[in-house]
């Protein structure tokens, strides 16, 4: 691409200035820590290089100046004395035991180099593993030194992959391409841009975009819109700050998201109020589809859910009269087992009513680069592909993702079958507290390995239950680096402004450990020289990015008509019918259910209503809040300040009922396991029946050889391994759980 073809908006200031005592640098808050959102922030340092402030950048056009608590109080998570600063290691008979033992780099290293190589030659480089955390920047990296080791086993431990990529994979799987809301992000000129229209309506679906964001979408903007008059509808069974402000709001029964889309298809189609030429034109299976959602009436429907008829029927005609609608959707699809058909169901709300790659719809993402499919794929040897766990058994996992499934994974290390797992690379993840339902079963799983390394800011309890050497991690503060990779993807750069002790990036560690793997794969010097290799897209090197970010890739719409969205340059959608799939004809060749379909969250109180007797509430878990991002920040002050315990919100009502107390303690159990945590009384939960909890919690101040508490304090406990049928989704947001006091002493 020519430079010509992206688009740079200047900025009044350089990227790095004086301003009285302190130098100012611009940069994108992009990971680690936190999320990876990458907030336009500007960084503070002292004579001393050390980093002091942070604020908004009010010349960032995505978040003019805005920044969450996270954002603001990085000088205390970066200078903060728990920080991991130089590499350790300690021996294989001490694993668990707080006995480390400080290391340089390049021992460091050649532990690592040693042990991986060792399993490779007796056991097959499918023999180790290359997990990481929430993908944000660390995505590239690790699946490139995956592949380039030799390994196809690469993601995560979170069962049925179930965050972002159900959605991802199911929309490739029926239209060739992932979509997001259209609210302008693409164009520099924002709202002002000529032919973009605003949405009539925005459907905020299982998410609450203001705390807990999917990649690239900034929760102001719903702000922004609804002061221009925009509607919203809002899906959560809590009365969110968004929700609380609707035009309407639909507190759904947690994991039954397909039933309410598939009644709300039941009326648009039956009410004929879909888009009749687009259907007609650009849509495939649509009289099966209309079939299929026969079978779910409002009332039936209602009944499933817990939302009143007629707000099912008033919802469903709000989106069919609004011209255009869009959808902004969260992780509340994705954590339900059947996640697959249920985002089916509700994309196919939007795609009989035409709000597809137009202004003001949803449109196709401008990727810079597919990171979704990793980086490097190409030097994985052929014979090793087949070896990837779970692609034999889950043909979804074929569609360009080159995840391992994390099911099957947790599986082979139990039982040597196909293949035993020798060894694993950790990146900046923490299984044990955030990501492993049945993190017991993690746990085992793991500490069968010969050799595990882990990379990361702070001592986690998965790197002191499970790691032999730990290699200290950079934050955003102290690394160059780009940011690329989500949502309406644009160039940005992330400035380095300070150094503590012997932490590297994780582009810096994984370039070192590659050329010692397989040095023809990582031929570059610097993290800086791969970055520039990444943003060929946009024509820019990572130092001309520097002077000129953010780069914006051009957009249009109506691609499907021009033929820009197949590979063979012909009008349509790359699929095998070449349009939207209603009825998919890939799910179909994979022995799926081609049409959307809602099946009862098991267990639950429609599928085991003797079970739901003795844990008779509902149970989500994982809603976000301000000062934390997943199992990151419990040992930042003022952080902790803000949410101290681990809590479960329960209606007023219904704690009367129990005879409990707001701010007790009390635990949480299901027929899985239990954990301990404490009430806060709340009428957000509009039905008492429902209780809604936090995840990924441990205590830094606790025992380090108790792994920190994670065991105790771990909702994950009430969880297990249990993909859909296609192996994406997990119910990780919908299960059932009762409460009761704690004993003396506990």
């Amino acid at each position: 691409m020519e430079k010509s073809e992206g688009i740079t908006i200047p900025h009044e200031k350089p990227w790095r200035y004086e301003e009285g005592e302190y130098t100012v640098t611009r940069g994108s808050a992009w990971s680690g820590p936190g999320c990876h959102l990458g907030c336009g922030v500007l960084m503070y340092t002292d004579k001393d290089g050390k980093l002091v402030k942070v604020e908004g950048d009010p010349e960032n056009p995505m978040t003019e100046g805005r920044l969450c608590v996270r954002c603001l109080d990085m000088p205390e998570i970066v200078n903060h004395k728990d920080r991991l600063t130089y590499p350790m290691k300690r021996a294989r008979a001490d694993r668990g035991k707080n006995k480390w033992e400080r290391v340089s780099w390049d021992e460091a290293y050649d532990i690592v180099e040693r042990e991986f190589n060792a399993i490779k030659d007796e056991y097959g480089a499918e023999s180790v593993v290359f997990i990481h955390g929430t993908g944000r920047d660390i995505a590239p990296w690790q699946s490139r030194l995956c592949w380039s080791f030799g390994s196809p086993n690469y993601g995560n431990v979170l069962s049925g992959n179930a965050c972002y990529l159900p959605r991802v994979a199911g929309m490739a799987a029926t239209t060739g391409s992932f979509w997001i809301a259209d609210v302008a992000q693409h164009f520099p000129d924002r709202f002002d841009h000529e032919g973009w229209t605003m949405p009539e309506v925005m459907f905020v679906w299982g998410n609450n975009p203001l705390i807990a964001n999917s990649d690239g979408f900034f929760g102001h903007w719903v702000i922004d819109l609804m002061k221009r008059g925009m509607k919203t509808v809002v899906i959560d069974p809590r009365v969110t700050f968004l929700a609380a402000k609707a035009n309407l709001h639909l507190p759904i029964r947690p994991g039954t998201d397909a039933a309410l889309a598939l009644g709300m298809l039941n009326v648009i189609i039956n009410e004929e109020i879909y888009d009749k030429e687009f259907v007609d034109c650009w849509c495939y299976g649509f009289d099966e589809l209309k079939e299929r959602v026969q079978e779910y009436p409002a009332d039936r429907v209602a009944a499933i859910t817990w939302i009143p008829e007629d707000k099912i029927v008033r919802a469903a005609r709000m989106l069919a009269a609004a011209k255009p609608a869009t959808l902004q959707w969260g992780l509340a699809i994705d954590m339900t087992r059947e996640a697959i058909p249920a985002g089916q169901a509700i994309a196919a709300l939007f795609q009989i009513t035409g709000n597809i790659d137009c202004p003001g719809g949803l449109v196709p993402p401008a990727e810079i680069m597919a990171y979704s499919g990793g980086w490097g794929r190409d030097l994985l040897p052929p014979e090793q592909e087949p070896k990837r766990l779970g692609l034999d058994r889950y043909r979804l996992l074929q569609m360009g993702f080159k995840q391992s499934s994390p099911d099957v994974l947790i599986e082979t290390m139990e039982t040597g079958v196909p293949y035993e797992i020798h060894g694993a690379h950790f990146q900046t993840t923490n299984g044990i507290a955030c990501m492993g339902a049945d993190p017991h079963r993690v746990y085992n799983a793991f500490n069968k390995c010969d050799f595990i390394v882990s990379v990361d800011l702070f001592m986690t309890p998965t790197i002191m239950a499970l790691a032999d050497v730990v290699l200290p991690a950079a934050t955003f503060a102290e690394r160059n680096g780009i940011r690329v990779g989500d949502g309406p993807q644009r160039g940005e750069v992330i400035n380095k402004v300070t150094q503590i002790g012997e932490c590297k990036s994780d582009m810096q560690i994984n370039l070192e450990l590659g050329k010692r793997f397989n040095p023809e794969a990582w031929p570059w010097e610097k993290p800086e020289e791969m970055f520039t290799e990444l943003l060929k897209p946009t024509g820019y090197s990572w130092e001309e990015l520097r002077e000129e970010a953010p780069v914006y890739l051009p957009v249009e719409y109506y691609k499907y008509k021009t033929g820009k969205m197949r590979n063979d340059g012909q009008p349509g959608f790359q699929t095998a019918t070449g349009r939207i799939e209603l009825w998919s004809t890939f799910y179909n060749a994979a022995e799926l259910d081609p049409l959307p379909y809602f099946e009862e969250p098991d267990p639950g109180p429609g599928s085991t209503p003797e079970l739901f007797e003795q844990y008779p509430l509902v149970l989500t878990t994982g809603a976000r809040n301000w000062s934390y991002f997943h199992s990151e920040h419990r040992q930042i002050e003022r952080l902790r300040r803000m949410h101290p315990d681990p809590i479960v919100q329960v209606h007023p009502d219904k704690l009367a009922e129990l005879g409990m107390e707001d701010g007790e303690w009390v635990w949480i159990e299901n027929q899985n396991g239990r954990a301990k945590i404490r009430i806060e009384s709340t009428p957000i939960l509009t039905d008492p029946r429902i209780v809604a909890c936090d995840h990924a919690w441990w205590r830094p101040e606790g025992d380090p050889e108790k792994f920190f508490d994670a065991f105790e304090y771990n909702i994950n406990n009430l969880m297990v391994y249990s993909p859909g049928k296609s192996g994406f989704g997990s119910n990780y947001k919908t299960s059932i759980c009762r409460l009761y006091k704690l004993e003396d002493g506990e």
